[in-house]
């Protein structure tokens, strides 16, 4: 046996034992965790998670039930949360015997494969009238697959659209539930308990509609997101590159334009990010971060459903390609090195800034306008009966794209649900025909300057394609005609007609 030596005549000096971190407390087991305790369960306790877990513990009536994959996170946040009605769980059994019937469970898990593995968890110990809700960025065709699996053991499935970030997840965020009229009756209370609330005190959540309906109104709402982001960069750069403003400069002006009808989150943070100053080299930090744009993926859904929809999205799309251009830094370079030089900045006159802040809310006006186009057009397509003016309400706090126009929306939704676009509602087509001209001139001063403003000219073309007389879209049909055989209608008869365009080039109808 080999022998050691006492501590006491060791040269390395006797260690303490450790200290036993909370962390490690071991969890209750299944049959020590309190049956049916708490009204609410989560699943995955990432910052999102235990943020909203967070949420709806601090509500009253709550006592939520905690689950995640690796038990060290859910012993965090019993033990920096200890004041927290909060019921920590280390198996999926002990999670479902924790909640009282109909047992309702929150994923927020990542998208994909983690989210399915989890609902085929929790379908094995829930029973038929439980609710599981997905509160994850899920693509919506994702969501009516997997409402239409999980109905099938009798158990409740509802896609929910969770705007906000982590502050809002927290604090109060915008929530979009589709799923059953059954399943929210249960799911509702719980969900305004923890939404934002507008300044009429309405809680910023409605119930959506049916199985992909919430997560189809979230994708949209990112969707509108990146344009709506992407006009606020040409803002900037239009007035940093032409009107040579500074960015500190250019933080007062958008904190001006906050105290009017721009008023929202994103040119609150706007301003924010202008005004940081990069402590290592005294630049502004918007000087120092690199100009290449992440993307997640639900602003391209959001164009690639409006182009199977028909819907022209124009706005999002170019703040899509914007991201897509930024990102290519290679090409970029070999480009710029065949350019020998750029356009000097245009003259501008007094007026450059107030043009600049006519032509954001216009632009900004046509963003919605193609965002709310989509909503209807998915409801169309896939049987839900969507609200657009109750959508516009629960947008008004808690989401990233809050702000004060969106009770302007809802009121022209109120005004008239079957409004064919919203710059036909007198007050948006007022407003934005009063800011056209400066639009005009935004735009023209751009190209003049070589300054890209993507998202600005596409929702000018787009203002002046849907309210034209007459498009050049004739011609295109007479082409098509022409190489294709396509036909075309004319608009002096009824009919479907076709030139012989090899023959003796007579008109033929083909319909008769």
């Amino acid at each position: 046996m080999t022998e050691t030596t006492p501590a006491a005549e060791s040269p390395i000096p006797a260690q303490e034992p450790p200290v036993p971190s909370p962390h490690d407390a071991p969890l209750p087991s299944a049959s020590e965790t309190p049956k049916a305790a708490a009204n609410i369960g989560v699943v995955g306790l990432a910052v999102m998670g235990s943020n909203l877990a967070r949420n709806l513990a601090s509500r009253e009536g709550n006592t939520v039930a905690v689950f995640n994959r690796s038990p060290e996170r859910t012993r965090a946040l019993l033990s920096e949360h200890p004041e927290a009605e909060f019921v920590g769980t280390e198996t999926v059994q002990a999670f479902a015997d924790a909640l009282q019937r109909p047992r309702t469970a929150i994923i927020m898990v990542q998208a994909g494969a983690a989210t399915d593995a989890v609902i085929d968890q929790l379908t094995e110990v829930f029973e038929p009238g439980d609710i599981i809700v997905d509160g994850g960025n899920a693509l919506f065709t994702d969501t009516i697959r997997r409402e239409a699996a999980v109905r099938e053991t009798g158990i409740h499935f509802v896609g929910a659209g969770i705007s906000g970030g982590e502050e809002g997840a927290l604090n109060g965020p915008s929530i979009m539930p589709g799923g059953s009229a059954e399943s929210y009756e249960t799911l509702g209370p719980i969900l305004a308990s923890i939404a934002a609330r507008a300044d009429d005190g309405e809680p910023c959540v409605t119930h959506i509609g049916t199985d992909g309906a919430g997560h189809f109104v979230k994708m949209v709402h990112n969707g509108i997101e990146y344009a709506d982001m992407q006009l606020i960069a040409e803002s900037y750069d239009l007035l940093r590159h032409v009107g040579g403003y500074e960015p500190a400069q250019i933080a007062d002006i958008f904190t001006e334009w906050d105290s009017g009808e721009l008023e929202s989150y994103l040119i609150q943070i706007t301003a924010e990010v202008l005004r940081q100053v990069d402590a290592e080299t005294g630049k502004p930090l918007v000087d120092v971060i690199l100009d290449a744009a992440g993307m997640k993926g639900t602003g391209t859904w959001t164009v690639q459903q409006a182009l199977a929809l028909g819907v022209p999205a124009t706005g999002i799309a170019e703040a899509v390609f914007a991201r897509g251009v930024s990102g290519r830094a290679d090409q970029r370079a070999a480009v710029r090195a065949t350019i020998d030089a750029r356009p000097q900045p245009a003259d501008v006159g007094d007026t450059f800034v107030d043009d600049v802040r006519r032509a954001l809310y216009s632009s900004k006006v046509i963003a919605y306008a193609q965002g709310f186009d989509t909503i209807l057009a998915g409801g169309a397509e896939y049987g839900w009966a969507l609200d657009p003016g109750a959508i516009a309400k629960i947008w008004r706090e808690g989401c990233i794209i809050r702000a004060r126009f969106l009770n302007t929306i809802a009121e022209a939704y109120s005004r008239n649900r079957r409004l064919e676009s919203l710059i036909a509602d007198e007050f948006f087509a007022s407003a934005v025909a009063d800011g056209a001209p400066a639009w005009r001139r935004v735009v023209s001063v751009a190209a003049l300057s070589g300054v890209p403003a993507p998202a600005f000219s596409s929702s000018l073309s787009y203002y002046d394609s849907i309210g034209a007389e007459r498009l050049p879209a004739a011609l295109v049909q007479g082409q098509r005609d022409f190489f294709g055989a396509h036909t075309y209608r004319r608009n002096d008869r009824d009919g479907i007609f076709h030139t012989l365009w090899s023959g003796d080039r007579s008109e033929v109808r083909t319909d008769a």
